[in-house]
């Protein structure tokens, strides 16, 4: 999780105490700060149409709504890769054994030298007449590999696959432009590097998905929900574009608020600024520890904001583990490496700090 901006957390405080005036509230209220923060998001990922932008409370959901919508045939497939993060992974199980297809999981290659290079050959190669949907991230949670969503999409289409995005890990800290990308549906968790609080997210549905089924039935994602005396006059038709799979309680005054904030802020700071920020602060702790045997992608196949740093034989993770604990460092531990998220709250001594204890703490 990424702390709050102080901003952030003003507009939350806001919210909260908003409620104690509940009759203050009007129709339209319902509605503008949620339509704002969709433009906001459309903003950052160069999404030419606000309408395709959902709000969701997570990344589970907004990938339910595809598996809802996912046609499938028994022998199609869905490619995945090795270690993803399980919100990206349980709606494919569901949906293939229902369907009776089959799952791809394209682990990580061995080597160490070149590793997202060779990852991503062997996603492109795992892409047959039988995918139906590539489902990944834009880096991998781990440590932070970038996948070359670009390459992927294009071979993707030649065999008609959907291609969906869990873009938590980096959107908001690295650009991602859906122009470029052309993906079918990229979701973002709110909490990470979109800076702001649990429990909501943004998506974005492309026109596959104009006219599926969400997974929810709220009111409203119907048409004319805006209009409230026409509310008891039910409606079979649902919003345009991605509206229809926002979630029920959309409007929500508490979190729409802190959520638009740090989308205000990070359109203005610029996802393309961070990632430089961030590089700056990490080449040279990279290169010491590389030169003590730590084993670290290069910089053209990870991120800068996420990025995983592996051991070689003669270093101890528990020792690590140990030595982090005892001077207040805070990283994660995912598979078999030490991920490491800087971001504009950190700073070269926080590196520093880092390197310095690794380069003490191994046996």
């Amino acid at each position: 999780m990424s702390p709050l901006m102080k901003t952030v957390e003003e507009a939350g405080v806001a919210g909260v105490l908003r409620k104690r005036e509940p009759y203050l509230l009007s129709g339209d209220d319902f509605f503008t700060e949620s339509k704002e923060l969709r433009q906001e998001f459309a903003k950052l990922i160069n999404a030419k149409d606000a309408q395709r932008i959902a709000i969701i409370p997570s990344v589970s959901y907004g990938l339910a709504n595809v598996a809802k919508n996912l046609s499938l045939e028994p022998g199609d497939n869905i490619i995945v890769v090795g270690e993803q993060f399980p919100s990206n992974i349980y709606p494919w199980h569901e949906v293939a054994k229902k369907h009776s297809a089959d799952i791809i999981t394209v682990s990580a290659p061995s080597e160490s030298h070149n590793r997202g290079e060779l990852w991503n050959e062997a996603i492109l190669n795992a892409i047959d007449s039988r995918t139906k949907l590539v489902a990944l991230a834009n880096i991998h949670w781990a440590d932070g590999t970038i996948f070359n969503l670009p390459e992927i999409r294009e071979r993707s289409k030649q065999v008609n696959a959907l291609l969906v995005i869990d873009g938590t890990q980096s959107v908001g800290a690295l650009p991602f432009d859906v122009d470029v990308v052309q993906p079918d549906a990229l979701v973002v968790a709110g909490y990470k590097s979109l800076m702001g609080p649990y429990s909501i997210g943004l998506a974005y549905y492309g026109p596959a998905f104009d006219n599926g089924t969400p997974i929810e039935q709220n009111w409203i994602n119907r048409y004319k929900s805006d209009d409230f005396a026409n509310l008891v006059n039910y409606s079979d038709e649902y919003q345009p574009g991605a509206l229809r799979y926002g979630v029920g309680e959309q409007s929500n005054f508490i979190l729409v608020p802190m959520m638009l904030e740090a989308l205000r802020v990070l359109n203005e700071l610029k996802p393309i600024n961070i990632q430089k920020y961030c590089s700056s602060i990490i080449e040279n702790p990279i290169n010491e520890l590389r030169d003590a045997g730590f084993i670290i992608d290069s910089a053209k196949n990870r991120a800068a904001n996420l990025f995983g740093i592996r051991l070689a034989k003669h270093h101890s993770m528990e020792a690590i583990k140990t030595s982090f604990t005892k001077n207040n460092i805070h990283v994660s531990y995912r598979g078999d490496a030490i991920r490491v998220s800087p971001n504009m709250y950190n700073d070269v001594a926080d590196l520093e700090k880092l390197t310095h204890i690794l380069l003490q703490s191994y046996s």
